[in-house]
């Protein structure tokens, strides 16, 4: 078999494990250096596989040799190893930052760090859903300690709202499992794909409800509207590199919405086929707005960076529910996109805010940042790119939005709220340019200067952006590829399954 596929998951567990080991434990510095070089290797495997998924396509490792649908396997084709790609990159410039002096600020970052990042790959390979449910806990526990890293009020009061609604997401993840696995009598992603096409009429209401009990987990993971208004607060209260972490942990919820309602509750799924798609698009598209809304309205930088979080997770959301090839393209590129750059603005406020002070990173006159080239040129770019103009990957990403849905009756609605609320995005940024960088109160300059690794941090988030448009045609085409692979549903069924049920 080809171990390649669980070396993601097993690399983070295992490296917080040896950082948790004397003499390591003991050293500020050898922690970060097997955490900065575990997570570079990281990136290296993720790399690897997925040009081992472009060589031999969708790829399953069944662990045990227990073969499914009965044993526990990890599927690797575009989609998922693409996000692994993602999630090894943003993890790999949250770690340096991390590694500048905020790990010490509170106990076990680096462990913590890497078991988040273990859940997180985990819950992108899985191929059912109970060993899903099973990841998202292990990156939950850890996101709860990481949430409250080098403590505080704010960050206490915003863990309790986020501790409370994933356990009770969780509840419902649970119940929702036990009524599809009590129905169709398999967890696993592909075998429940073959059941739902070929459903008794008597368990139809049934599934129906498991899934739109999935739907609700998965909103409120993606926090989608009306689930969303944990996460301003809880993104904004949390460390730069935390919350630069975070910024992958909505787009989970998304891929499990892509994944779980185009392979099993797709086009093949008889009378559930397109299940929860109107009420992605209806609620996909408020988030957007509401999350334009909020970039208006926000009184500090980290809050408005959050809200350009709920931007981005709208307009993802809306895209899944055409369920098709473009569509879903758009939603890979863009998801790649929107995750970096606002990493990279999470980890640029907290630079701002430590040199203006007292005021740090309100939208009030304050001393004049000590970099303010350096600062005020990382903020234009990621400005630029996160607003979605030209030349830029945020242009090239809105542009695969809007041409998904070209000639569709869904066209006029997603035009001109994507428009709208980039016009939106564009003046709260501008706002906020000239408000932290031109509104000055006093000469008195700031001492503290941002770190060099702090800096390299940055650079390398937003490096994703040039380089996502010098290779747009190669990235648009892996994009493409990876939605195909996604949409042929029945090949994915016949890699994985010995015997594929009643699909032609």
């Amino acid at each position: 078999m080809n171990h390649l596929i669980v070396v993601p998951i097993l690399l983070p567990f295992l490296t917080a494990l040896l950082i948790m080991l004397p003499p390591v434990h003991y050293s500020p510095w050898r922690r970060r250096i097997v955490s900065m070089l575990s997570t570079s290797i990281l990136l290296i495997v993720c790399v690897l596989l997925l040009l081992q998924v472009l060589a031999d396509g969708v790829t399953f490792y069944a662990l045990g040799n227990w073969l499914p649908p009965f044993g526990i396997i990890m599927v690797a084709d575009l989609v998922s190893v693409i996000m692994l790609c993602l999630t090894a990159f943003l993890a790999l410039g949250a770690i340096c930052y991390g590694s500048a002096g905020e790990d010490e600020k509170g106990s076990f970052f680096h462990p913590l760090f890497q078991f988040q990042v273990m859940g997180i790959n985990g819950a992108f390979l899985t191929g059912d859903l109970f060993n899903l449910f099973v990841f998202f806990e292990v990156l939950l526990i850890a996101s709860y300690a990481l949430l409250i890293h080098a403590g505080g009020k704010n960050k206490t009061k915003a863990a309790v709202h986020y501790v409370i609604l994933n356990l009770t997401g969780s509840a419902i993840f649970l119940l929702a499992l036990a009524v599809l696995y009590g129905t169709l009598g398999t967890l696993n992603i592909a075998d429940m794909a073959v059941k739902v096409a070929d459903l008794p009429p008597e368990n139809l209401m049934l599934v129906k409800v498991g899934g739109l009990m999935l739907l609700i987990v998965f909103a409120l993971k993606a926090a989608i509207l009306p689930l969303q208004f944990w996460l301003p607060a809880t993104y904004s209260s949390a460390s730069a590199p935390v919350a630069a972490l975070f910024a992958v942990m909505t787009k989970i919820g998304v891929y499990a919405l892509l994944r779980v309602f185009t392979t099993i509750f797709g086009e093949h799924a008889g009378p559930l086929a397109g299940l929860a798609t109107d009420w992605l698009w209806v609620f996909g598209l408020a988030t957007m707005f509401l999350g334009a809304l909020g970039v208006l309205a926000s009184k500090d930088f980290r809050k408005l960076v959050a809200n350009l979080v709920l931007v981005s997770v709208g307009s993802l959301v809306a895209m899944v529910a055409f369920q098709n090839t473009a569509a879903n393209a758009s939603v890979l590129y863009y998801t790649v996109h929107s995750t970096l750059i606002c990493g990279a603005l999470f980890l640029l406020a907290d630079m701002i805010a430590v040199q203006r002070g007292k005021a740090g990173d309100r939208l009030v006159a304050a001393r004049r940042v000590s970099q303010p080239v350096l600062l005020g040129s990382l903020f234009v770019l990621a400005a630029i790119s996160v607003a979605g103009l030209p030349p830029l990957s945020g242009f090239i990403g809105k542009l695969m939005l809007l041409q998904a849905a070209v000639g569709t009756e869904k066209q006029f609605w997603l035009w001109g709220l994507l428009l709208v609320c980039s016009l939106m995005v564009l003046i709260g940024l501008s706002r906020a340019g000239s408000t932290l960088f031109w509104r000055v109160s006093g000469m008195q300059k700031a001492d503290e200067r941002a770190l060099p690794l702090q800096v390299f941090a940055v650079f390398w988030l937003l490096s994703a952006s040039i380089l996502m448009m010098v290779f747009a045609g190669p990235l648009t085409n892996l994009s493409f590829a990876g939605a195909s692979q996604l949409g042929d549903v029945i090949n994915t069924i016949r890699t994985i399954l010995p015997t594929p049920g009643v699909l032609p």
